[in-house]
């Protein structure tokens, strides 16, 4: 359950931290008192938008804390397949706003927004105020009745959408085929033509870098002769200014004179290897400078290569490699079309393969569908009568579309009769927007019990309800509060005087500023909120007495009827 909130600078919100209970939490408060803001928080967590604007003014930051106290396997089974352990079995969510980023928190490690809204999802269901509304679309009346029986419908959907997606790329791979003769024929040949073109090439990987060096070499060997000529003669022999010449000499000078002290035998060494080295340095120079020398038919056919290569290079890729792997890829296109009649049965054949399989996994996925609507039926149909529709009846009605869908084939419609001798129709055309409201409520109720939330947060439920209508909300509530934590915010009394904890939410200035809080009420304090909610701005000692004896009977009905 939801056993702590903080929310720090957040729109009107200073800062609030409040502590949640078991059972029926309810939230009232004057109009505008920020109701909607500490509901919104809530939502930041569950993967909500964040935007600048709700940093409230001049703080640097805005935060959203939800502590969980994980209590049944079920919630701690979906956070263990998430990677997500809770620590002394609590879960903590946090996201800090800050201008141009956020920072997301799953028991103080960073997480991204999707990592958690998929963890908040475990433990936690929002209905907001116009959410009702979304059950006239078809799509969420799928939806739910998927969410209903999806420990048998989740596995056989999941096959569907793989079905589907094969079907779909075989299809398209169909229609790439979608070509006539002439078509084929002029393709064939453009292949033909690049493949002869690369194929008469002879293309050698590798070859290109070294024509490179051969062809950089031979247009600057005129520079290369010159120059290693003037090195050559600067450390040959050949003239007395040469460097071989000269350290020559000194290596005769110093052996004339090594005789009379040992010691220059370590520098005649040495001058004997600059020696050494400087004749062996000429004669690879020598050597290298004879084979300077290309004839003008090598280099006029080393640059004819490296201009072909180039051009190929232009066309089909950026290196010798890429150009061989086109040539390959154009080769398995051709080899297509000319086999085109075989490989177009081919997939012909597949494709009705594919269809096959997907009918089939679709008429399995509705067969199990079907099974789980009779039961949602009949669930929803108690359910709706806790909520006082009196003599109702509520179908789900079945039908296939023309085509598949990663869903399946199947389209529903829910339908409902809400009064005695009225055909069933669908929900759009009959109910009113408390009574879907109401439905909506069921539905979340059933749900929650077969997904075992632990928390469930209703905002408004009550919207265009009163009277006795109103009384069977606030004991549905109630009784939902017996295995759920519930926060409800609501403007009924009938509702708020079945709480188990009552919180008000107020507005007030502080200071310069326009702050909004959030405390707990003790039972008397309850009770003149109920009386505010009855009688409005003048609570009068009657109004009083009768919100005293509307949570009298509220506890007595807990005590003994909701058992």
């Amino acid at each position: 359950m939801l056993a702590h909130l903080h929310v720090k600078n957040l729109a009107l919100i200073e800062e609030i931290e409040v502590e949640f209970g078991p059972g029926l939490n309810i939230l009232t408060g004057e109009t505008g008192a920020g109701k909607s803001i500490l509901l919104g928080s809530i939502q930041l967590i569950l993967g909500a938008k964040t935007s600048k604007n709700m940093i409230r003014e001049n703080a640097p930051f805005a935060l959203v804390e939800l502590l969980f106290q994980v209590e049944n396997d079920k919630a701690a089974d979906a956070l263990k397949a998430l990677d997500i352990y809770p620590e002394d079995g609590q879960v903590l969510l946090s996201r800090k706003i800050m201008e141009g980023r956020t920072i997301n928190k799953i028991n103080g490690e960073i997480s991204t927004v999707s990592q958690m809204k998929a963890a908040a999802s475990c433990l936690i269901d929002v209905h907001g105020q116009h959410e009702h509304q979304s059950l006239l679309y078809q799509d969420k009346q799928l939806e739910i009745l998927d969410a209903y029986g999806k420990d048998k419908i989740l596995p056989v959907k999941e096959k569907v959408s793989r079905a589907y997606k094969e079907y779909t790329a075989c299809k398209a791979q169909l229609k790439e085929m979608d070509m006539d003769e002439e078509e084929r024929k002029r393709q064939a040949a453009f292949l033909e033509f690049e493949i002869g073109e690369i194929s008469k090439a002879c293309l050698i990987p590798g070859e290109d870098d070294d024509l490179e060096r051969r062809y950089k070499k031979m247009s600057n060997a005129r520079q290369l002769a010159d120059s290693l000529q003037t090195v050559h003669n600067l450390t040959g022999y050949d003239t007395k200014e040469g460097a071989g010449e000269t350290v020559g000499e000194a290596l005769r000078e110093i052996s004339h004179v090594v005789q009379y002290d040992a010691q220059l035998g370590t520098l005649e060494e040495t001058l004997g290897s600059v020696d050494s080295l400087l004749n062996d340095f000429n004669r690879e120079l020598s050597a290298y400078l004879d084979d300077l020398t290309f004839d003008d038919e090598e280099f006029f056919e080393t640059e004819k290569r490296l201009d072909l290569i180039n051009g190929l290079k232009a066309k089909y890729g950026r290196t010798i490699e890429d150009i061989i792997k086109y040539q390959k890829t154009q080769e398995d296109k051709l080899e297509k079309i000319r086999k085109f009649d075989e490989n177009l049965q081919a997939v012909k054949s597949r494709l009705n393969q594919l269809e096959e399989i997907l009918s089939k996994e679709s008429h399995t996925l509705s067969e199990i569908r079907r099974e789980y609507s009779r039961q949602l039926e009949i669930k929803v149909i108690e359910g709706l009568k806790d909520l006082n529709f009196l003599d109702v009846n509520f179908s789900i009605d079945f039908r296939e579309r023309k085509n598949y869908t990663e869903n399946g084939f199947d389209e529903i419609e829910y339908l409902i009769s809400v009064n005695p001798g009225e055909t069933l129709k669908p929900l759009g055309k009959i109910v009113s927007g408390g009574e879907l409201s109401r439905i909506m409520l069921a539905l979340k109720a059933i749900l929650a019990d077969k997904d075992q939330i632990e928390t469930l947060i209703f905002d408004e439920i009550d919207t265009g309800i009163s009277g006795r209508t109103a009384q069977k909300v606030s004991e549905k509530m109630a009784w939902i509060g017996r295995n759920h934590q519930v926060l409800c915010i609501t403007h009924l009394p009938q509702i708020a005087a079945m709480a188990d904890r009552h919180f008000e939410i107020e507005k007030h200035i502080k200071g310069m500023e326009t702050i909004t809080e959030i405390h707990t009420l003790t039972e008397e304090e309850s009770v003149r909120e109920l009386a505010r909610l009855l009688g409005g701005a003048q609570i009068t000692s009657a109004v009083l007495e009768n919100a005293r004896e509307m949570k009298e009977l509220a506890l007595k009905q807990k005590n003994t009827r909701l058992k």
